[in-house]
């Protein structure tokens, strides 16, 4: 530690001791460069020298050389007076991989793995595209006071580098390397610091949970997981929440890791995937933040979604709409006392009887209905080592359709025997088969046999509204649960829509509020389909006219909006402060807002103009709701719309009377007999469970026969 009087000391101002555009020593990888090359007293006058950037591509560097597979620097710097300095933080802009030593001792990496040697003719981990060149901040990694008592020295000190690409024949490499100090005094000895260094914020509490992530020294990467101490403080509503309150939510290990594709090359801000475990590292299920107990999170890291809820308000929606889609916490986060920003904690899709509540499969269940589910498949961007699946041709094909890839995710393909790939092949290959028969529209041989209609529904629905641009085609989840329980193919959950509502600079028909992205190039083939079937159709407009006559109004969107953005209204501030990202454009965007409010009035702008579009285009017809006979003076229903229950009253009744509910679709959700004329309806199904906010008939009868039917709309 440093000395209790340096300890006290606080921040002055920063400076920076090393330039990316100073002259360094280099070997580039083609050969091993040296033993203990990263070592303070290794000689490096063989080296070539250069000033950096040194690397290829993208029009970022001084110093080109020849493609190689990794590039090896050295810098040595003099630090003058090392009482005054407190903090050091070192920014890497890379492309793909790098480690970086101080005085010979490892500081920071990324996507080099975890060993502690890497070759020279190892290829990174991982991709990831420079910053600079694009108008971002490189990432930066804090170095406290605690690291650097004993490693940072007065005199002359040496930063080791090595960069990797991904492979040799990559088009870019880049490597720029800064390392500035936090001085203790108004004395200025090394450079001003770069005109992007924002000083690291001094974060002490929030309105929000605060996730705190201590890696011990390690770095998270993407594979495999490292075992770090996660902590989370939650007051509770209304309660302030404080960087330096005892951990009250949890307070223990977790694995953890980088997840994401195209996210996790492009941007700084990183999302990760994490386990809670106990001390001997079994999973271990926790209710973070009052979500139902598990062990696998996703904490995501809204980026090129700067109003951070479009996830959170499409995963409420389709929650809403009756179907699992997994919940939300917004949070901020601190990983090795650097402050991160604000974060999505969110349930990772699984089976589980608190999400995908679906039969458990094992390697014994190879007959009869056993083998039947539950089965959990995706339709993504296909990788073969995570999620291996196979593709689905249909019989008979149709003409300019693509096939579909279907990758097992719970159970994953190695976990699964043959039996049950060959069963669930079969039934996905016969589904799909079903939707290019001539006789596909009927209701006993064509696709409606196979799959769960009302689940597809509201599946389409939510990809409708926020014309995602990635639905249909990519993040789209479906299972199959055994069929003594249903056995129908269900669509969903809902999963990754942070470049949906307008959030897209790309495809015409995904930026703006006209059009069908069911009926949109590549997409899988099955939505289109069904909505040529008039039966399928005709329901879709009775569900969108049930959920517009019910919840799903413009003010719907609006207040929740609202209502998220001012419990942002803080931590946003911090947010852009750490990724200034507010009036620059980041992949993909088509809008780019000053301010944190201009993003939140273009989604909500955005949406309305969707929803009246989609008001005046849906397909089909929905007779139902016109058809429904009302009787007034014999049947009295209030308060309608309700929220909770509802009275039933049929006047001058003297005998038993019986009651039955419909959905929109004419589907019976309740049944009951009552006396004396009265009944209080609380809004739940024939097992006890609430039934989704909508449009509902009520039916009324006794020995006499028919008595009338009733239109009721449940608010919530």
């Amino acid at each position: 530690m440093l000395s209790g009087q340096a300890a006290s000391q606080t921040v002055d101002h920063w400076e920076t001791v090393v330039y990316d555009s100073m002259v360094w020593r280099y070997w580039p990888g083609s050969s091993n460069p040296g033993t203990n090359w990263n070592t303070p007293t290794f000689n490096d006058q063989l080296w070539q020298q250069g000033r950096g950037g040194i690397g290829y591509g993208d029009n970022d560097d001084r110093t080109l050389i020849d493609p190689v597979l990794s590039v090896f620097l050295r810098k040595k710097f003099t630090i003058t007076n090392r009482a005054k300095i407190l903090d050091a933080m070192l920014h890497v802009d890379y492309d793909d991989g790098f480690i970086v030593y101080l005085n010979g001792v490892e500081i920071a990496r990324a996507n080099m793995g975890t060993n502690s040697t890497v070759a020279f003719n190892q290829g990174s981990s991982g991709l990831h595209e420079a910053l600079l060149y694009q108008g971002f901040t490189p990432e930066g990694y804090l170095l406290k006071s605690e690291l650097l008592d004993g490693l940072l020295v007065a005199g002359e000190n040496t930063l080791s580098v090595q960069v990797h690409n991904d492979n040799i024949s990559s088009s870019d490499l880049s490597s720029s390397v800064f390392f500035s100090v936090a001085v203790a005094d108004n004395s200025f000895t090394y450079l001003q610091t770069p005109s992007w260094f924002v000083e690291p914020l001094n974060f002490t509490s929030s309105n929000l949970p605060i996730i705190v992530i201590n890696t011990n020294g390690g770095t998270i990467v993407d594979e495999p997981r490292i075992v770090a101490n996660m902590g989370i403080v939650d007051n509770g509503p209304g309660n302030r929440n404080h960087l330096a309150d005892v951990f009250n939510n949890y307070n223990g290990k977790i694995s953890i890791e980088i997840r994401g594709e195209s996210s996790q090359s492009l941007f700084p801000k990183k999302s990760f995937r994490l386990e809670t475990q106990d001390a001997l590292g079994n999973n271990l299920n926790v209710a973070l933040l009052g979500m139902p107990p598990e062990n696998d999170w996703v904490l995501y890291a809204p980026y090129s979604d700067k109003t951070m809820i479009r996830n959170v308000i499409t995963y409420e929606l389709g929650n809403k709409l009756g179907n699992y889609a997994p919940r939300t916490r917004l949070a901020e986060l601190v990983i090795n006392d650097v402050y991160q920003g604000i974060y999505v904690l969110i349930e990772k899709i699984k089976r589980d009887k608190h999400r995908v509540d679906i039969s458990t499969l094992t390697p014994t269940d190879v007959s009869g209905d056993e083998l039947t589910g539950g089965y959990l498949l995706r339709v993504d961007k296909f990788d073969g080592n995570d999620f291996p699946g196979w593709t689905a041709t249909p019989v008979p094909t149709i003409s300019g359709d693509n096939n579909i890839t279907f990758q097992y995710d719970d159970p994953a393909g190695d976990k699964l025997v043959n039996a049950q790939t060959t069963y669930i092949r079969n039934y996905m290959q016969t589904f799909q088969s079903s939707l290019t028969s001539l006789n596909f529209t009927n209701d006993q041989s064509g696709f409606k046999k196979y799959l769960d209609i009302p689940a597809a529904l509201n599946f389409m629905i939510v990809n409708e509204v926020s014309k995602n641009i990635d639905g249909y085609i990519f993040s789209t989840y479906l299972y199959k649960d055994k069929n003594s329980r249903g056995g129908l193919l269900t669509l969903g959950p809902l999963w990754d829509f942070n470049l949906a509502f307008g959030n897209v600079n790309y495809l015409p028909n995904a930026q703006f509020a006209p059009g069908w992205m069911w009926d949109y190039q590549h997409r899988m083939f099955w939505f289109r389909r069904m909505m040529q079937d008039p039966s399928f159709a005709n329901k879709m407009k009775c569900r969108w006219t049930e959920l517009r006559s019910g919840f799903l109004t413009n003010e719907y969107f609006t207040n929740k909006i609202d209502s998220l953005s001012n419990v942002l209204g803080e931590a946003q501030v911090r947010n852009f402060q750490r990724w200034p990202t507010l009036g620059r454009y980041v992949w993909p965007n088509q809008f780019i807002g000053l301010t944190y409010q201009d993003e939140i009035n273009f989604l909500k702008q955005w949406i309305i103009e969707r929803l009246t579009w989609m008001d005046s285009n849906m397909p089909g017809t929905c007779s139902l709701i016109t058809s429904v006979e009302i009787r007034q003076n014999q049947i009295q229903v209030y308060p309608n719309p309700f929220g909770e229950s509802i009275e039933i009253v049929v006047e001058s009744a003297s005998e038993l009377i019986q009651l039955k509910v419909f959905d929109l679709l004419g589907r019976q959700v309740f049944q009951t007999h009552f006396a004396n004329g009265t009944y209080h309806w609380i809004g739940i199904d024939g097992s006890g469970k609430n039934v989704p906010a909508g449009i509902y008939i009520i039916q009324l009868s006794n020995t006499q026969g028919f008595l009338g039917q009733q239109k009721i709309i449940k608010s919530y």
